[in-house]
């Protein structure tokens, strides 16, 4: 999943743990999937990765596995394996798959992400990079978790345009931490892979998950604004809402790279 700094609804449900009888705010209800990615490119893309009849499908970093699931609907020959460190996200993909009669056909695992595991036709890795430390050391590990001849969907940050440093720290980073979107395509090249076909979420994307995932904390405090835990959740949310708006908007972009591991390896 995503990695959002300075996460509002994961800082407060320990806020409000026991403080009231009031519930507290939801956690990526409002959410098809935890990064930038509308339906209709999610659609699209489960239909090309579908194209290629994968038999094993391997989702690094699943959360609620959204994903995967449609690409195993897609591909009724496929099985599939999740693995997050997330406990509520993995309940919510064995929920999900149980309730689409996918449940004999995926394993959920809470657990770190692999650097070792049996290759797949298919590994998804969708802003998780951060679990193997970077950019460049997750591409190499993931290529070797995708079998020769397989492809590898990479959902991984990059920078639109030069950032200052304030504008990197409101996502935990340094102007240096990222690439632009050559220089990430460049690291996929250089792990081994081909790049199949480059896209880029849009402003709609971006405006559309930011605005989902700040829907928790907002649609809680429409019910309950006169809370004690209040004031704590609105300045939770102000703080994530003002850093996407007056920092990192239309600087930090995100690319969903379609890439091949070759079925043979090239002669040098």
């Amino acid at each position: 999943m995503l990695k959002l700094s300075n996460a509002p609804t994961d800082r407060l449900i320990v806020v409000l743990y026991g403080m009231s009888d009031i519930p507290a705010p939801g956690r990526y209800a409002f959410l098809d999937f935890n990064a930038p990615l509308s339906n209709r490119r999610a659609n699209a893309i489960v239909e090309a990765l579908a194209a290629a009849a994968p038999q094993t499908v391997l989702d690094v970093g699943c959360g609620w596995a959204e994903l995967m699931l449609r690409i195993l609907a897609a591909a009724p020959a496929a099985t599939g394996i999740g693995i997050d460190t997330d406990p509520e996200a993995i309940a919510r993909a064995r929920a999900n798959a149980a309730e689409r009669g996918l449940a004999g056909r995926v394993t959920l695992r809470e657990a770190p992400a692999p650097r070792e595991h049996e290759p797949a036709d298919l590994v998804v890795c969708i802003g998780s990079d951060h679990a193997y430390g970077g950019q460049a050391d997750a591409l190499a590990f993931l290529f070797e978790l995708v079998r020769p001849g397989g492809q590898l969907l990479f959902g991984g940050a990059f920078w639109e345009q030069p950032p200052t440093a304030e504008q990197a720290a409101a996502v935990d980073l340094k102007p240096d931490s990222l690439r632009d979107l050559a220089g990430l395509v460049d690291l996929a090249l250089a792990a081994g892979f081909r790049p199949l076909y480059i896209q880029t979420a849009s402003r709609d994307e971006w405006e559309r998950f930011e605005s989902g995932y700040l829907a928790d904390p907002e649609s809680w405090l429409h019910r309950h604004g006169d809370a004690p835990e209040a004031a704590a959740v609105r300045a939770g949310a102000d703080a994530h809402r003002d850093e996407w708006l007056r920092g990192y908007r239309d600087v930090l972009g995100f690319a969903y790279l379609t890439l091949g591991r070759a079925a043979r390896a090239l002669r040098r």
